[in-house]
């Protein structure tokens, strides 16, 4: 791919030399700059901080853009936020280096050679806007016209609070049902335990300052998870207060190096940890009485091996507690654990008790790693149980559901829906949901989540039809998803892709039409909501800079010039629709896409900014007078959380803390008979072992391991890096000088970390070159010996690996050689299929053997 390579790059040494430049004139000690003074250097900075937004991982922080003459050098956190304060994390200030990126697709292009694979040159050649879009319309009327209007589909990855416009509303007017997401490969199966328990399905929020007892469980809140910025400051404050850290992970994580305990479970066990402390509690007497109930007579006859009457207990704001006890947990003693997990059973008790006699100021800070593993739900439920064991939800210093912002929702399109818009948009989705082995119980409904790396398939075998036309953005899912090879199969097979990102990657190779998408910090308006600290915020940007290529915002922008082609191919019926989109002040339309995107904007947040709104939505937070008040400021903050609201309020069946799902038995059997058959049935199918009742409690299940013992000795385990901008900072030079801030990582490169006393069994060094296999796939990389880390387990961060994405991503971009290898390649593509989760954890074996 060279000469079209050079011409997809055109410009970029120039680029990068001005860039260079245009900094040299006025580069200071930018670490020192406060509104505009460089206090070391002296002089005066001309500059302004303006309020914006990350969206480099799920913490979506709020911040300020230093702008000096039209250019972004330097970001910080926003100290106005309630959830994170004036803190940061290092992912944020990678955005600089992206949105000047020399190697961002710098025009719109287009595909020359019709066949597709991983060795094809796509030969790409600029376009103008107007024929890209002139190309995309040809291809939906021609899907019109066939009546195939549901082979058109819209992927999205990362986005922001508009989204509904171009994600949920245009393949509904197009006529299609396909709007996939990325939520099963990020943490559909996390959000399991918490729904079937509480009737929640979401991320949960964490009141860690009012708190006396933290287990982390899965999860690594000083490196990835939800609210980095705000879990980086606030660790140092907990440990010089006396509050008890417990880490349980495989791995030694950034934060189990800051913890009192490190629990090192054995991938995949998670479950019989979690039921084990459950019986402890329950021995020993100590549950929360206030939450949960007490026996009638106050004698506690939770005793092992002997099941209980339920009549003797009654519960207070829970459910079922006592049938927990009888089907599942009686006979889970920490003694059965050890065997089974690998954690010792003094331990387990140890900490049990202390958790327990904390509470309910404790907490289980529940993440990915527990439960996005193919038996990972039940997983998510008796890790999450543990807080209602201890009465810690909905309670100071638990876990609580927090709040979304009051958001307005933006135009329907029904009245811009044709009859084939109508009739095609109610088919079966690509991603097989909704299938007998695809429950996907997403708020309990059959079918009601996505699952993401199910379309790869669902394309290959053209299941329940081909998929002709996408159009895909802020996604690389040739990169994310497991199993990579089949992703590169599907997309060489599919009509046509226009690929929307603002740097060109694995997904892009396959592509019809490139799209160069805005840098949604500082060349977009963007808005985004996140929760922590027991408070909600909301920020929003104006366009910071102008956009140092030739980039259209994909969430507004393009659906607008992509409606004016179909209004000028026979088709107004999107155009009609954006033209709904009218300014909430002024009543104006749109007639054109910049102010599409504005009024788009000001329709979601007018109940943030406009006091006509605020007796609607009850319990606002911080008002504003109007929309440049609002837009000046740059973020909205929440009122304080009100604890206990929930305590026998819960949207579950019961209205209650559901240790007996009966949420989970009614959509376990609504999906059963939807298939003519038994709940049992179902659970075979999702590779589950329950039966009967057993199948509505938390409870153990031996894990599902892809690979055998004797052929793939080592399980596997995925880890986050803290620098990753959720897989695209690679071809940042920051990212790749400081890779070694992930414990035991190295710059510029990847490695497999190894316990040293597998690494003398198997007669390998730390530095040698090494081959790892799985039953999917096999990459070279370098071998790291890692004394914290269990025997029988090695861990590889992922991040690098990338052969796209640049010169820096890939140790040769031209030749497509990657640097270092992606996780993904051999990771089997498999499933938490209650969910509709991609297993990432507790999942895979592989075997090591020297390159």
């Amino acid at each position: 791919m060279e000469i079209s390579r050079r011409a997809f790059i055109g410009g970029s040494v120039v680029a990068a030399i001005l860039g260079a430049i245009g900094l040299k004139m006025r580069e200071r000690r930018l670490d020192t700059i406060e509104e505009g003074r460089d206090k070391k250097v002296g002089p005066l900075v001309e500059g302004t901080w303006k309020p914006t937004g990350c969206l480099g991982c799920t913490s979506w922080c709020a911040k300020e853009a230093f702008i000096v003459d039209g250019r972004a050098i330097k970001i910080r956190a926003n100290k106005v936020s309630k959830i994170h304060g004036g803190h940061d994390c290092p992912r944020a200030h990678l955005a600089i280096q992206q949105v000047y990126d020399p190697d961002r697709i710098k025009q719109p292009m287009k595909r020359t050679n019709p066949k597709k694979g991983l060795n094809e040159d796509p030969g790409f050649v600029p376009i103008s806007w107007d024929e890209a879009m002139d190309i995309l319309a040809d291809k939906i009327m021609e899907l019109r016209k066939n009546d195939e209007t549901y082979k058109f589909a819209v992927f999205r990855g990362r986005y922001t609070n508009i989204n509904g416009l171009l994600y949920s509303n245009l393949p509904k007017i197009i006529g299609s049902p396909n709007n996939i997401s990325h939520s099963s490969i990020c943490a559909e199966a996390e959000k399991f335990g918490p729904y079937y328990t509480q009737g929640y399905w979401n991320y949960r929020d964490y009141d860690v300052e009012n708190t006396k007892y933290i287990i982390c469980w899965g999860v690594d809140p000083l490196c990835s998870n939800r609210q980095v910025s705000h879990y980086l400051n606030v660790f140092g404050q907990l440990l010089e207060r006396g509050v008890k850290i417990v880490t349980i992970d495989p791995k030694y994580s950034n934060t189990a190096a800051k913890s009192h305990v490190w629990m090192p479970v054995k991938p995949g066990q998670d479950g019989a940890l979690a039921t084990a402390m459950a019986h402890v509690i329950l021995t020993e007497g100590l549950w929360s009485k206030e939450f949960v109930g007490d026996f009638k007579d106050g004698q506690n006859r939770f005793v092992t091996g002997k099941t209980v009457d339920e009549e003797l207990f009654e519960e207070n704001h829970t459910f079922g507690l006592v049938k927990w006890w009888n089907l599942e947990l009686k006979d889970r003693t920490p003694e059965w654990a050890e065997e089974v997990c690998g954690v010792d059973s003094e331990t387990i008790k140890n900490v049990a008790i202390e958790f327990a006699k904390a509470g309910p100021y404790a907490m289980v800070f529940m993440g990915g790693g527990s439960n996005m593993q193919i038996r990972g739900g039940y997983n998510s439920m008796a890790v999450h149980a543990l807080n209602g064991l201890v009465g810690s939800v909905d309670h100071e210093g638990g876990t609580l559901t927090g709040r979304s912002p009051r958001l307005q929702s933006l135009p329907k399109p029904d009245d811009f829906m044709d009859e084939m818009a109508q009739r095609n948009s109610k088919k079966q989705k690509i991603d097989q949901r909704g299938y007998k082995e695809f429950p996907a119980l997403k708020d309990g409904k059959s079918g009601g989540g996505v699952v993401t790396n199910r379309v790869a398939d669902a394309i290959l075998a053209e299941d329940p039809y081909k998929l002709k036309v996408i159009l895909a953005y802020f996604c690389n899912f040739n990169y994310s998803c497991p199993e990579t090879k089949r992703w590169h199969e599907a997309m060489a097979k599919v009509d046509f892709l226009a690929h929307c990102v603002t740097h060109y990657s694995e997904m892009s190779h396959f592509a019809d039409l490139l799209l160069p998408s805005t840098h949604h910090s500082f060349e977009q308006m963007s808005s985004a909501a996140q929760k922590a600290n027991s408070y909600t915020h909301l920020w929003i940007n104006e366009r910071l800079i102008d956009p140092v290529y030739d980039v259209k915002n994909p969430e507004t922008e393009i659906p607008w010039l992509l409606g004016e082609k179909l209004a000028q191919k026979g088709f107004t019926n999107l155009l009609d629709y954006l033209k709904t989109y009218k300014d909430p002040e002024t009543g104006k339309e749109p007639t054109n896409p910049l102010e599409l995107e504005l009024y788009t904007l000001k329709i979601r947040t007018q109940p943030i900014w406009d006091p006509a709104k605020y007796e609607e939505t009850g319990n606002h937070g911080d008002k504003f007078n109007s929309w440049q008040e609002f837009i000046q400021k740059g973020i909205w903050n929440s009122a304080p959380y009100q604890f206990k609201k929930l305590w026998s309020n819960m949207p579950t069946e019961t209205g209650k803390f559901e240790f007996y799902s009966a949420t989970l038995k009614k959509a376990l059997e609504s999906h059963a008979e939807k298939h003519k058959t038994t709940v049992d049935d179902i659970l075979k199918t999702c590779k589950y072992e329950a039966k009967g009742e057993l199948a509505f409690v938390p409870h153990y299940e031996e894990p599902y391991m892809v690979g055998s013992k004797n052929d793939y000795p080592f399980d596997f385990i995925d880890a986050k890096s803290r620098l990753a901008r959720e897989g695209r900072s690679a071809n940042c030079s920051w990212f790749q000088e400081f890779k070694d801030s992930d414990p035991g990582d190295i710059k510029w490169g990847d490695c497999i970390k190894m316990n040293p006393d597998d690494a003398e069994r198997l007669g390998l060094k730390d530095g040698d070159k090494v081959k790892v296999i799985s039953p999917v796939g096999e990459v070279v990389t370098t071998l790291k010996l890692w004394e914290a880390l269990r025997p029988g387990t090695v861990q590889k961060t992922f991040g690098q690996g990338h052969w796209a994405m640049g010169h820096i991503a890939a140790e040769d971009f031209a030749k497509r050689i990657p640097r270092g290898s992606n996780n993904n390649d051999i990771m089997a593509a498999e499933y938490e299929r209650l969910s509709g989760s991609t297993a990432f954890y507790g999942s895979f074996r592989v075997r090591i053997e020297k390159a």
